[in-house]
């Protein structure tokens, strides 16, 4: 599907689409009072009193030491570019404000904490031409589904006299400071270069204009499409080495890991909640009286689930080889103890993470002992299948290139077979992709079968959060030219009963739950915690979406039946996707997000019984136990 955006765009077209001006309630008067920046400050306060916002006269300096927002006040003009989302217009107008409020502390490190919460509201006006996307035409309220994707907390549209709609959206981020951010960050790295402060993000680097001088600081945005003025008033916090020189020579503070160890378990540990401090603690703590050693012997028994098969092996056994098989908890194979995936750390360095053991489960110390102290990512998911057909993230600095980022490689920890792994863990600029349209993978109507088990709890309704058969071209070419599982609460295509999420088929042109974009009252909302899904599709006249908890049930069938008008045959060009569309990450970024943990790819049509085995062996692997 398409709906991709440029996250650079995002964080600077959208995310900064704000405007307004406020004074916080406390300290407000000290903005006038600053000598250094009353053009900054001065204006930040005569703006919020005359509805204009002024900008701040950049000068550098040192941003080291903890800093509390006083004031703020950055209005938007102009037109929101949006000819990456797949519309079918390319600018919208778009009006509204921000306020900012709360502390950023620099380190000396280079890293940051923001503990700061954006706010505001914008108005946002969309023409007829633009209730198109990725070709097909949806309504107000499902351009809305995927708009507040952007960063939104809400965003609702009603139908304009016009044709088209009229939307309004609110903003409550944490992190991201003066930004509406599809992944907003609470730490990271920053740099500072002359007069910029360059935040580095996940999807793409922010800057803004910056001076300090004294007890003051201000930012301002530097952002061309849409007009952005104005400034955020920053003021030194009144605390142990509050001094200038206590912040910057007090390496004490920062080497002493105040500062910066809460960075770690914000950025590093943090997505993964509590599994966070049990993922640190887990090894250590439950396996602590083998050793270390326990984890690796007692793989055999747990992490193989006991059982000398995979799912390849029985996808095999039915007359359907797996042509890509990719897993960052286990062997897909029942004799596969090799390669799962690779994760790279702050350094650069990388280390490849195997199974166990022959069918076992990932070997999770080594990943925990070679990210110690720092901050990995994952930048590649082996395949197993032995066709080459590795995934690798859509980077800059990938085989594969794009403009997207690698997924933490701390995002979640889970237990399975009552060892510790670890999820690919998508998040909104996050995506992997390959080219295997030369390695066994099913072209055009060639019959094709997929299975997937994903986090149920975690989705959005960006597209797309998708695993499967897609474009060589990363562009969106048409009906037929995917053919890919999806997971999302979207409803801008095709749904299923209640309100989500569904499992559903990416084809194209659209997402569907059977063949039309009608709700489908055979597809239940999930609720499972740890999901399997599954989709086959014969190429000509049938596909079948089938599903179940993957801890306990057996699979239900909510579709199996014609494939939609126009989707036949189909048209599958064999690249392969996960986490996102069939048209990113090339040039645009991802906005979905989800918890990949396993899927395989398969030639021909799977039989009901085959899948039904697959899921078999996934329930004994003990997802959750």
């Amino acid at each position: 599907m398409k709906v991709h955006v440029t996250l650079l765009g995002l964080a600077m077209a959208v995310g900064i689409i704000s405007g307004a001006c406020s004074t916080s309630s406390s300290n407000s008067p000290g903005n006038g009072g600053s000598a250094a920046n009353a053009a900054g400050a001065g204006a930040s306060s005569g703006g919020a009193a005359g509805g204009t916002c002024v900008n701040g006269t950049p000068c550098g300096g040192s941003v080291l030491g903890t800093w509390r927002v006083t004031s703020s006040c950055i209005k938007v003009s102009g037109e929101l570019d949006l000819s990456l989302f797949g519309t079918g217009c390319a600018f919208v107008p778009v009006v509204g404000q921000l306020q900012v409020s709360g502390t950023w502390t620099a380190n000396a490190d280079g890293t940051y904490l923001d503990n700061t919460v954006t706010t505001g509201a914008q108005q946002i006006t969309l023409a007829k031409s633009c209730l198109v996307i990725s070709s097909v035409p949806v309504t107000c309220d499902g351009a809305a589904n995927l708009l507040i994707n952007l960063g939104y907390s809400s965003f609702s549209c009603t139908p304009a006299s016009s044709g088209g709609c009229d939307c309004s959206a609110t903003v409550e981020q944490k992190g991201g400071l003066a930004s509406v951010s599809a992944s907003p960050l609470t730490s990271g790295s920053f740099t500072t270069s002359g007069n910029l402060i360059t935040i580095m993000g996940d999807a793409s680097d922010s800057k803004d204009a910056y001076c300090v001088a004294n007890d003051r600081m201000t930012w301002t945005p530097q952002s061309a499409n849409p007009t952005l003025t104005g400034t955020v008033v920053f003021e030194k916090a009144l605390s142990g080495g509050a001094g200038g020189a206590g912040a910057a020579a007090g390496a004490g503070p920062t080497a002493g890991a105040g500062p910066t160890g809460g960075a770690g378990p914000t950025g590093g540990a943090g997505p993964t909640g509590g599994a966070g401090s049990t993922g640190g603690a887990g090894p250590t703590g439950g396996a602590g009286p083998t050793a270390g050693a326990g984890p690796t012997a007692g793989a055999g028994g747990n992490a193989g689930s006991g059982s000398s098969s995979g799912p390849c092996d029985i996808y095999k056994t039915g007359g359907n080889a797996c042509v890509a098989a990719h897993s960052t908890v286990r062997a897909l194979f029942g004799a596969y103890n090799g390669k799962l995936y690779q994760v790279r750390n702050t350094g650069g360095t990388t280390k490849d993470i195997n199974a166990l053991t022959a069918g076992g489960v990932a070997d999770s110390a080594a990943q925990d002992s070679f990210c110690a102290g720092t901050s990995c990512v994952i930048t590649t998911i082996y395949d197993q299948s032995g066709k080459g057909n590795d995934l690798h993230y859509q980077g800059a600095d990938s085989p594969v290139g794009g403009k997207d980022k690698p997924a933490s490689a701390t995002g979640e920890s889970i237990k399975i077979g009552g060892k510790k792994a670890y999820s690919l863990y998508i998040s909104a600029g996050n995506s992997y992709w390959v080219d295997a349209s030369k390695s066994g993978i099913a072209l055009g109507k060639e019959p094709e079968g997929m299975y997937w088990v994903v986090n149920g709890k975690r989705f959005n309704s960006g597209c797309c959060f998708d695993y499967g058969n897609s474009e060589v071209d990363r562009k969106a070419d048409g009906a037929g030219a995917m053919d890919a599982l999806n997971f999302s609460d979207t409803t801008a295509w095709g749904s299923g009963a209640g309100s989500g999420p569904w499992l559903m088929a990416d084809l194209e042109y659209g997402l569907f739950t059977q063949n039309n974009t009608n709700k489908n009252p055979k597809a239940p909302s999930q609720t499972a915690t740890f999901l399997t899904g599954l989709l086959k599709n014969n190429g000509t006249t049938e596909f079948a979406l089938r599903g179940s908890d993957a801890t306990a049930d057996s699979l239900a069938t909510y579709y199996k039946g014609a494939l939609p008008a126009g989707w036949n045959p189909m048209k599958k060009q064999g690249a392969i996707v996960l986490g996102s569309g069939g048209d990113c990450c090339a040039t645009n970024t991802n906005l979905s997000i989800g918890t990949f943990y396993e899927g395989a790819i398969v030639s021909g049509y799977p039989s009901d019984a085959t899948e039904n085995a697959v899921q078999a062996n996934i329930v004994a692997a003990g997802y959750g136990n």
